[in-house]
């Protein structure tokens, strides 16, 4: 009648009729196997895929970590020491890196971007983060991949190889930053830099703000050049990379005007107050 559901061609058949059709399908058949296979090779795919998420949150939360240990730099008596210990947090992700690598062999790496793509910008913003506070310029994409080549432990070639299998195994493995997720990691980078500049301030260094300024007015010309014709990703970071460096430069115009009438101990204050007050002005 009008307003019903018109029944599917299957449901004019009896359960028992259905049940008799699935009995009589051949399991062994041509097409059944075909299909098996298809769904092997399917249920592998996602379950790499899922291995693969979990190494990139492995790799986010330890990146992480890592900037955040790097911000205590400008407070810390020793500075060294936080350099050091960066490091060997950061040698930890490598190995997490390392485990990607060794799950992309024989893979096409663009299959599974969407999966490592977060960690490997979070890694980038960690790596030139440390490299910044080192040598105050940009770690290139060429740089960073030469430390993503990993060698193989003479304890991993004894035990997970076989005299027969030993040829066929690789002595190395490696895994390359993309440039759109390296450009997308030093995006993420400038808002470490802005909060950098804050800090620094707060503990009376009045120069490091103007290195900063200089610096991310260079990163931002860069990314001008990009404009709309890059990816997505990349032009929608380029409004946060515009709104960090207003931030800076109103601090060094803070410093620069007005630097000689507020203690230094009231210029972190000063200067949240008015990031406070940009950001409401613009809704963020």
């Amino acid at each position: 009648g009008s307003g019903g559901f018109r029944k599917r061609k299957h449901d004019n058949f009896s359960h028992s009729q259905r049940k008799e059709e699935k009995e009589n399908v051949n399991p062994s058949s041509a097409l059944m196997t075909c299909f098996k296979s298809f769904q092997l090779e399917l249920d592998t795919r996602h379950d790499k895929y899922e291995r693969l998420v979990k190494l990139s949150r492995d790799i986010t939360i330890e990146s992480k970590r890592t900037i955040f240990l790097l911000h205590r730099f400008t407070s810390a008596p020793n500075g060294e020491e936080i350099l050091n210990e960066s490091e060997v947090k950061l040698d930890a992700v490598r190995r997490k890196i390392k485990q990607v690598a060794q799950e992309l062999i024989g893979e096409d790496m663009y299959q599974f971007h969407r999966a490592i793509s977060p960690g490997l910008q979070e890694y980038v913003e960690a790596v030139s983060f440390q490299y910044f506070i080192k040598t105050r310029s940009l770690i290139s994409v060429e740089e960073i991949n030469k430390q993503l080549i990993f060698a193989a432990e003479d304890r991993e070639e004894t035990t997970n190889t076989t005299p027969n299998s030993h040829d066929k195994q690789p002595h190395t493995w490696s895994l390359k930053v993309t440039p759109v997720d390296y450009l997308l990691g030093v995006a993420d980078l400038t808002g470490e830099l802005m909060r950098l500049c804050i800090s620094s301030v707060g503990n009376g260094d009045i120069d490091t703000p103007f290195e900063l300024s200089q610096f991310l007015r260079q990163i931002y010309d860069g990314f001008t050049f990009i404009g709309n014709t890059g990816p997505y990703e990349v032009s929608k970071k380029l409004y946060t990379l515009k709104q960090s460096l207003a931030k800076v430069e109103n601090a060094c115009y803070t410093l620069k005007v007005r630097g000689s009438e507020i203690p230094k101990h009231m210029l972190a204050d000063v200067f949240s107050t008015k990031t406070e007050m940009i950001d409401q002005e613009e809704g963020l």
